[in-house]
């Protein structure tokens, strides 16, 4: 019977929208936004229960490092600033570390850069095999001449395979990539070397654009002569 019953086919009941006197108080709530706004107040509920437990059990005498880490803005706790943290010589030695680090980059992207062009370089311009001809006269000189550009057409004409022809063009945006990797290592590097020279102790002051012998977009510093005991 239960087989005959699942035959017959049976309206499907649907809930019923907001009545046309009630239009003014918005959309009827659905079991499905009811569901959804019952488990989010759940939820609240839930961890507010957790909080006061946690409050409740709290150990009055118990001390953690932020207790004197931070301090008390408007209700709220702040950490102290770590703005004067390491001493001068200290940050010193670790821009030494940054500027040895994306020095040994800018080498290492160099290198790449060397391989990537002497492979493309063996790519484009195959080594051709030296052979020397003797001839007895002009005659034979030409035509010796003529035999040797049309080999040299004939392997110019040949077909490179399409893969071949990926490879390469990927190899090129590799090379075209790296160099611009290279220039911006490169301008990072300078910029890390004038902070750490500004950094040293020495009077100093930043050169006005008239003073400039080259003009240049970067910032050009100039050291007071100091006398040496």
């Amino acid at each position: 019977m239960s087989s005959l019953r699942n035959a017959i086919p049976r309206r499907t009941h649907k809930e019923r929208a907001q009545p046309r006197e009630r239009k003014k108080f918005g959309l009827l709530e659905k079991h499905k936004d009811y569901v959804l706004r019952a488990r989010a107040f759940h939820q609240k509920e839930d961890t507010l229960r957790r909080l006061r437990d946690k409050a409740a059990s709290k150990n009055p005498d118990e001390f953690y490092f932020k207790m004197v880490n931070t301090r008390m803005v408007d209700g709220i706790h702040r950490p102290k600033s770590e703005a004067n943290k390491y001493t001068p010589e200290q940050l010193m030695l670790m821009k030494t570390q940054d500027i040895g680090y994306v020095l040994q980059k800018v080498q290492s992207e160099k290198k790449k850069i060397e391989r990537l062009n002497s492979a493309l370089h063996t790519l484009d311009h195959q080594p051709e095999n030296k052979h020397v001809y003797y001839a007895e006269d002009r005659e034979e000189a030409k035509e010796i001449q003529s035999r040797q550009f049309e080999k040299r057409d004939s392997l110019a004409s040949v077909k490179v395979p399409g893969r071949i022809k990926k490879k390469i063009a990927a190899s090129y945006r590799e090379l075209e990539a790296r160099q611009k990797r290279v220039q911006d290592l490169e301008k990072l590097y300078s910029d890390m070397a004038l902070q750490k020279e500004l950094q040293k102790s020495g009077r100093k002051r930043k050169l006005r654009e008239d003073e400039i012998v080259q003009p240049t977009t970067r910032p050009v510093y100039k050291w007071r002569a100091e006398r040496k005991r």
